[in-house]
């Protein structure tokens, strides 16, 4: 009897831990398509003024969520879909920011994609 009780214990235990690891993968990977940044800093870095730090964030918002729904789409959607929220997001930046700051700005981004295994 004890080691019926004490194998079903050791299944027991096995089984959370496993299940503890996918779920920590998982939150892993939406954790890495979690783009919310500090816009006051990244004002700084690109010497925003108040109009396009207000357009700036508007359009990052809006690529957070796109981004969002990347992170919850079916894995064969989810490369083609952080694609055309990358290219969306970049044409609506050239729009607000003068040259050096795109290419900052673009320097800035694809590092942080390049770093979170999005790119």
């Amino acid at each position: 009897m004890k080691k019926i009780v004490l194998m079903v214990v050791a299944m027991f235990v096995m089984t959370a831990a496993f299940a503890e690891n996918e779920n920590n993968s998982t939150m892993k990977s939406v954790e890495a398509y979690d783009m919310t940044i500090n816009m006051r800093k990244l004002a700084v870095t690109l010497d925003l003024t108040s109009d396009q730090m207000e357009a700036v964030q508007d359009i990052h918002n809006a690529f957070c969520n796109d981004m969002m729904l990347a992170a919850h789409a079916q894995s064969d959607e989810r490369s083609n879909m952080v694609n055309q929220a990358v290219k969306k997001d970049m044409r609506y930046m050239h729009y607000i920011l003068n040259d050096a700051q795109y290419k900052k700005y673009e320097l800035l981004l694809m590092t942080t994609l390049k770093n979170r295994g999005l790119k």
